[in-house]
């Protein structure tokens, strides 16, 4: 089996295991995932879930958190750790979508890498969810179940993951199915425990476990 034909099936196998694939990060308006994304680093979804509802009651729109200080949203996200970076970022990518972007954030992969506190992982979520446009995010979850299945063979490094994946990943398949690695890296795949390759709807396929 190429790997072409490997993730094909693997995509097929875990749209009937996970059959609603989608962001565990609950936003009600785009900007509001740009700011989720940058507290989730090294946060849980859970917990940035929480924080962000003092955040917005207080600082319901681009133009007032842009208006606040990083001290002030500081306050209020420190929870989710690194609290001065992340909130210094937030703040100044802020300022930009509400001076530049008239409070909108821009469809543009390169233009979204200009943002403060965004990187490949952050642009690729925007890219998918947002705008419906061909992603691929390789965080943790993805790497792991990538190296773990076969479908890249020792890579750690998320770009290289990244690159290797648009080769072999149908473009409209990509977002989708990177919701659904961390679903089953959740559920089934873990990092912290022994993976439950008994129960993995992969098992005879996974290079691991064959």
């Amino acid at each position: 089996m190429t790997k072409k034909e490997l993730v094909i099936e693997v995509i097929e196998r875990l749209k009937k295991e996970y059959p609603k694939a989608e962001c565990t990060l609950l936003y009600d308006e785009p900007w509001k995932l740009l700011v989720e994304v940058r507290l989730a680093a090294q946060c849980t979804d859970e917990r940035v879930n929480v924080v962000v509802q003092d955040l917005y009651k207080k600082y319901p729109t681009v133009e007032a958190l842009a208006n606040a200080t990083p001290e002030a949203i500081e306050v209020i996200v420190k929870p989710c750790g690194l609290g001065k970076s992340k909130a210094k970022d937030i703040h100044a990518c802020m300022c930009i979508l509400h001076e530049k972007y008239d409070g909108q954030i821009p469809d543009d992969f390169d233009k979204l890498l200009e943002l403060p506190g965004v990187g490949r992982k952050s642009a690729n979520l925007i890219m998918g969810d947002i705008f419906h446009k061909p992603a691929i995010v390789t965080d943790t979850h993805c790497i792991r179940l990538c190296n773990r299945i076969g479908l890249v063979k020792d890579i750690k490094e998320p770009k290289k993951v990244e690159m290797a994946l648009w080769k072999i990943v149908p473009p409209e398949e990509g977002s989708d199915l990177c919701h659904r690695f961390v679903m089953h890296g959740r559920a089934v795949c873990s990092a912290r425990k022994q993976p439950d390759c008994e129960h993995c709807c992969l098992k005879d396929i996974c290079r691991k476990h064959v």
